[in-house]
């Protein structure tokens, strides 16, 4: 059976999924971020967590070299936050974006949630590369909602 990839892409697409900037900011590179939604969580006891890079992304020799990451869920008002970080070239994180959080990491200001991640593993996923973290340090702020993707487009929560 083969698929249409495209129709595939459409189909995943249908899966609402909330808005994440993953930062970090390995040797020799500048703070930088870049925007996904592809963020789940894999277990509590150890606390772990993952997100998938793709093989051809501008991102992944920095992610190469990285040994911790933030995984910054993004509120519903950092929509265009979402947007700067998603662009092609410059994933230099903007410094009034960001501040250095207790892991040593680049956290997003006003994030929903950050979790502050060491890497636990790498694995190979097709044209992608999963990338599972242990949380050593965590934000959370519950006064606000956060930002959702639906079939290409954000979405509020009612």
């Amino acid at each position: 059976m083969s698929l249409d990839s495209r129709e595939f892409r459409n189909a995943l697409g249908r899966f609402p999924t909330g808005v994440c900037v993953i930062t970090a900011n390995p040797d020799g590179y500048e703070p930088f971020g870049m925007t996904v939604n592809s963020f789940a969580s894999v277990s509590l006891d150890p606390a772990l967590v993952l997100w998938s890079l793709q093989n051809d992304s501008e991102c992944f020799e920095a992610f190469a070299k990285a040994k911790k990451y933030a995984v910054n869920i993004l509120a519903e008002d950092q929509m265009q936050l979402s947007n700067f970080y998603a662009k092609k070239g410059d994933h230099t994180l903007q410094k009034e974006h960001y501040t250095m959080g207790r892991h040593g990491t680049p956290v997003i200001k006003g994030a929903l949630t950050t979790f502050e991640c060491d890497i636990w593993q790498r694995y190979e996923g097709g044209d992608h590369v999963i990338l599972v973290g242990k949380v050593q340090a965590m934000l959370n702020s519950f006064e606000t909602k956060p930002l959702v993707f639906f079939s290409g487009k954000y979405r509020e929560l009612r």
